[in-house]
C-alpha cells in the first residue's frame, strides 16, 4: 500500500498542430498535481513539448514517458535531460524506454537484441555524463565511447555544462519481468503501461522485490469522466486494441504479452487477429471490459472515487491521469485522491 498516492497528468503525444495542452498542464499544476509526463513514438519527441510546458509553469514536475534510447546516443539524452532540468530549476523526471524492435530498426535503423544489457550501459553513460567526475567512456560492446576505428581522433570528453543535479531521477518504462527487475534494480522509478493495480503483486511482485523503499511507481491510467461507462469502455478499448493488434510485430509484440500475463492471453490473440486483418472496429470491440475497467478510471465522479482505493491499496505511488483537460474534473479527481 502506498502511504500517499500523488497525481500527475500523462498529456501523451504530440500529433498535430492545435495540439497544445499548456491550459491543462496550468490546471493541473494550480491544482496541485505533482507531475506532467509527455511520451514520444515515431512521430513527435518528448523533449520539446516537454520544454514547452516547462516554460510556462514554475513548479509542477516535468517527465517523460518514455524517451527511447534508439532515438539519440546516451550522451544526446544527457544532454537534453541536463539542460531542461537546469532551465526548469531541477524539475526534470527522466523515463527512459527500449521501445520494440518494430520501432526501433524499422524507424531509427538500430539493433534491438539484448534490450537488457544496452539499457543497463545506457544509463552508465548517462549518468557518467551528468556527474562530470571524469571524462566519459564506455567499453561497449553497444555504445562504446570513443568510437572504436573511424578517423581514430575521438576522444574521452567530459560535458562543458554543469548540470544543476549529478543525479537526475530515472524511471524506466518496462513491461516484462526481467526489465521490471532492471528498474528497480538500477533506476529511481517504474513506469507501467496498462496495468491492473490488483495484479500488481502477484504479476510483478517478484521482479519488485529488491527495489528501495523510495522507489517510485508512476502509472498512467486513462480516465473518463462519464454517466455513459457504456460509452468510457468503448472509448477506453481504442488504446489497448492499438498496443495490442498494432504496436508491434505478429510474432513478438510486449504489449500483447503483458496482457497475457494479465489473464486475458485468448482475448489478446484474437484483438491481435483481427486488427491485423484489417478489421479494427472488430478488434476494438473484441477488447474485454473487464480489462479496459480495471486499467482505467471510467464512469462518473462517484465511481472513480471509489475505483481510487485500488490505487491506493496497490504499489503504485504516483497516478497518471490520461484523457482529463478541464480544470474542474483535474480538480475533483485531486480531492478525490486526498480525501
Amino acid at each position: 500500500m502506498t502511504a500517499e498516492l500523488k497525481l500527475g497528468i500523462n498529456v501523451g503525444y504530440w500529433q498535430r498542430d492545435p495540439d497544445d495542452q499548456t491550459e491543462t498542464v496550468l490546471a493541473a499544476e494550480r491544482c496541485g498535481y505533482d507531475s506532467v509526463f509527455t511520451a514520444e513514438a515515431y512521430g513527435s519527441d518528448a523533449f520539446t513539448t516537454l520544454a514547452w510546458y516547462g516554460a510556462r509553469t514554475s513548479r509542477i514536475k516535468l517527465g517523460t514517458a518514455v524517451v527511447q534510447m534508439s532515438a539519440r546516443t546516451p550522451a544526446a539524452t544527457a544532454m537534453h535531460a541536463l539542460t531542461l532540468d537546469a532551465l526548469s530549476g531541477g524539475r526534470v523526471i527522466l523515463g527512459l524506454g527500449a521501445s520494440g524492435p518494430q520501432v526501433v530498426e524499422g524507424w531509427y535503423g538500430q539493433p534491438f537484441p539484448k534490450p537488457l544489457a544496452r539499457t543497463r550501459e545506457y544509463l552508465d553513460i548517462v549518468r557518467q555524463v551528468w556527474r562530470r567526475e571524469a571524462p566519459v567512456t564506455s567499453e561497449g560492446p553497444h555504445y562504446p565511447l570513443p568510437y572504436p576505428g573511424g578517423s581514430g581522433l575521438g576522444k574521452p570528453l567530459k560535458s562543458i555544462a554543469h548540470p544543476v543535479r549529478p543525479e537526475i531521477p530515472v524511471y524506466l518504462g518496462a513491461e516484462g519481468p526481467k526489465n521490471v527487475a532492471l528498474s528497480a534494480e538500477i533506476t529511481q522509478g517504474w513506469l507501467p503501461l496498462f496495468v491492473d493495480p490488483e495484479q500488481i503483486e502477484p504479476v510483478f511482485g517478484a521482479s519488485l522485490a529488491g527495489r528501495p523503499d523510495d522507489f517510485e511507481i508512476a502509472a498512467t491510467v486513462t480516465t473518463i469522466v462519464t454517466d455513459d461507462l457504456d460509452s468510457a469502455l468503448e472509448f477506453a478499448k481504442i488504446p489497448l486494441a492499438f498496443y495490442i493488434g498494432g504496436m508491434g510485430a505478429k510474432d513478438r509484440n510486449f504489449h500483447l504479452d503483458l496482457i497475457g500475463r494479465l489473464g486475458y492471453a485468448e482475448e489478446a490473440g484474437r484483438v491481435q487477429e483481427l486488427f491485423l486483418s484489417g478489421r479494427r472496429a472488430e478488434a476494438i470491440k473484441a477488447v474485454p471490459d473487464g480489462l479496459a475497467d480495471a486499467i482505467s478510471l471510467l464512469g462518473p465522479l462517484g465511481r472513480i472515487k471509489e475505483r481510487l482505493q485500488l490505487w491506493r491499496d496497490s504499489p503504485v505511488s504516483t497516478l497518471l491521469i490520461a484523457g482529463v483537460k478541464d480544470e474542474p474534473t483535474l480538480r475533483a479527481i485531486k480531492e478525490m485522491a486526498d480525501s
